[in-house]
């Protein structure tokens, strides 16, 4: 009797270990697959190592080099005031990975909890619910990104927090949506029949089919959420000086574009790559979670 128990976990995990290798040699064969995930781990790097690896103070004012255009000594030039335009944007690196993967972190797992509680919950949470869902919603998000920004005051917590809230109803009705579809299905009423609990339930059934999903669509929406913050620093709404936001660079520049242009480039460069490769690696994983896809597999 103690064999057969033995025997099922590890063919279970063989399998598993067996698709997620041909989902990661499926992944480096995608040409843009791989090239999102090369750039994801570049911006990455940055953010993490960016007190290590930028070759000069980010915050050094040296008014002697001001203005001087890109060359070996300053890869990007340098602004009105004389900061390395690249170690800004080095270290602008982690003021992005935090305004983007920790917001849409917390945004999923918020999320995450109130779609579950709506989607299988009583009838009146989910109504109390969806009507939340519907009226953090139903405001523009530049709106009500301006109206918190002036009741808290610009910095980036206040950032963090409005992402926070506009996100959260996007997944929580994502995840909503996938739990009502499987809630009255065969497998999850022979689990009840057979004395399970709501927490099993979710747990083992429900939450598998449906992180995948939610996971690729907070990876899509990570560069979108650092081009609001970009957006709101470029508007003066963003986090203050001097710190050295990508927004920030890109409004810096913006008043300089016809004597310095390399200062909007410089800011404008990062923005494309975070939002290449994001992209580019959210959509190849799509393409790996889809049921018809992993067939193939």
């Amino acid at each position: 009797m103690s064999a057969p128990a033995f025997d099922v976990p590890v063919v279970t995990i063989e399998r598993s270990g067996f698709l997620r290798s041909r989902m990661i040699r499926r992944l480096l064969g995608d040409p843009l697959g791989l090239l999102g995930l090369l750039l994801v781990l570049a911006v990455l790097f940055c953010g993490l190592f960016a007190d290590w690896i930028t070759p000069y103070d980010p915050f050094k004012i040296d008014v002697p080099d001001r203005l001087q255009p890109p060359s070996l000594i300053h890869l990007m030039g340098t602004d009105s005031v004389g900061h390395d335009l690249f170690s800004r944007v080095i270290k602008g690196s982690q003021i992005a990975l935090i305004v983007g993967v920790l917001s849409i972190f917390l945004s999923l797992a918020a999320g995450l909890a109130a779609g579950l509680a709506a989607g299988y919950g009583p009838r009146w949470l989910d109504n109390i619910l969806l009507l939340i869902f519907d009226t953090i919603y139903s405001f523009p998000v530049v709106m009500l990104a301006l109206a918190v920004i002036t009741l808290l005051g610009s910095n980036l917590q206040t950032i963090v927090l409005v992402v926070v809230v506009f996100q959260t109803p996007v997944y929580a009705r994502l995840v909503r949506t996938s739990t009502l579809a499987m809630k009255n299905s065969e497998f999850i009423l022979a689990e009840r029949s057979l004395g399970a609990g709501a927490v099993r339930i979710l747990a083992r059934h429900i939450l598998p089919n449906i992180v995948g999903p939610l996971f690729v669509l907070g990876s899509m929406d990570v560069p979108s959420v650092i081009t609001l913050e970009a957006g709101l620093s470029f508007l003066s709404l963003g986090i203050p000086p001097p710190a050295p936001s990508w927004g920030r660079i890109l409004f810096e520049g913006y008043s300089r574009i016809f004597d310095a242009p390399w200062i909007v480039v410089a800011g404008g460069i990062p923005l494309i790559i975070t939002t290449l490769g994001f992209t580019f690696l959210g959509e190849s994983l799509r393409d790996m979670l889809d049921p018809k896809l992993r067939r193939v597999l």
